[in-house]
């Protein structure tokens, strides 16, 4: 009599749960500790994200990245990455978008479809590497972490260009998040002009937020909403970039076919299945905790990879290139605030 082989598949599956296991919980495990960090700590600056880079970077300063935690730590950079981006999707719905009118949700494509472009081509007079370039516009022109990890998904930059662009973001993010709101002052905003700008400019949501909630109750709700139609360009933008990325490295006639973000299909749809109201508000404020969660688990997984010595090597140039397309945002945002204002 034969032996029975259905055992077979669930036999395999344990297997590759036990392979990834180790790897899967450290990450989550610097995730935990990283938002218990900012919990107790209050600042907002210390995003969960950054904290868990830091934490990932020196554990594998410390005690390296041993054989068993491999296969999990790169499950915990794309598999969990992009099953957060897709759930992110449930924090944006088409009528928190169009309540801004459609002067301000213009002003929020504008300012994504100017600053990616207009970083790539920067980066390229600097001398700085294409992927890490296109890191550091996605970062800038949509929302900071979330966009970089989700479009290194298409552009296929090393570890340490991701945690290279990770640190200038949360630098160049960190300080607007302090100056903005001593500039509404002087450069004549009232606090919805002043909310669009931030929600506008700034690169996490929890900056933008952060930085509109400075202007009073009506800054916060116009910034963060305008926070979020930027976060809906995300999808668009990382289908654009891998458009681009197919296109620079030749197309079909190299055999180069461009990479399909699924997850980014993934997010419009929960983006559309949020908007009709069906969707629970439990489940809505389950992402809210599970995104933050599963993105900085996934960085952390990034900084367990990451050799701090090609980091290094990577020079001053894309800091430089961070800050001017930082400088470059919050101008033509201001300029189209006072256009539509």
């Amino acid at each position: 009599m034969a032996a029975p082989v259905v055992s077979a598949a669930p036999q395999g599956a344990l297997e590759r749960i036990k392979t990834l296991a180790p790897g899967v919980a450290l990450s989550f495990a610097v995730a935990v500790v990283s938002i218990m960090i900012r919990n107790a700590t209050g600042i907002a600056a210390l995003n969960p994200v950054v904290v868990a880079l830091i934490l990932g970077i020196g554990f594998h300063s410390v005690w390296g990245t041993p054989a068993i935690l491999k296969p999990g730590i790169a499950f915990a950079v794309r598999p969990v990455l992009r099953a957060a981006i897709v759930l992110l999707g449930l924090q944006v719905t088409l009528g928190m978008l169009w309540s801004l009118g459609p002067a301000a949700l213009m002003l929020a494509v504008v300012v994504v479809a100017a600053t990616l472009p207009f970083t790539i081509w920067l980066g390229q007079l600097m001398g700085v590497d294409k992927p890490l370039a296109q890191l550091i516009g996605t970062g800038t022109a949509i929302c900071g972490a979330s966009a970089i990890v989700a479009a290194n998904q298409v552009s296929r930059a090393r570890e340490e260009d991701v945690t290279y662009a990770l640190a200038v973001i949360t630098l160049c993010g960190t300080a607007a998040m302090i100056l903005f709101p001593y500039m509404a002052g002087p450069l004549g905003l009232d606090a919805q002009d002043y909310g669009i700008w931030a929600g506008g400019a700034i690169h996490e949501v929890v900056q933008a937020v952060g930085a509109a909630a400075a202007g009073g109750p009506v800054s916060s709700q116009t910034g963060t909403v305008m926070k979020l139609a930027r976060v809906f360009m995300l999808a668009p933008a990382v289908l654009a970039l891998g458009w681009w990325v197919a296109r620079q490295s030749g197309g079909e006639a190299h055999g180069v076919k461009a990479p399909v973000p699924v997850f980014a299909f993934g997010f419009l749809a929960l983006v559309l299945l949020g908007s009709t109201g069906l969707v629970p508000q439990v489940a809505v404020d389950a992402s809210r905790f599970l995104v933050p969660l599963m993105l900085a688990a996934s960085v952390a997984a990034l900084g367990l990879q990451t050799n701090l010595k090609a980091l290094k090597a990577r020079g001053v140039a894309p800091l430089a290139l961070g800050v001017l397309s930082s400088l470059f945002i919050a101008a033509l945002a201001y300029v189209g605030v006072l256009i539509i204002g």
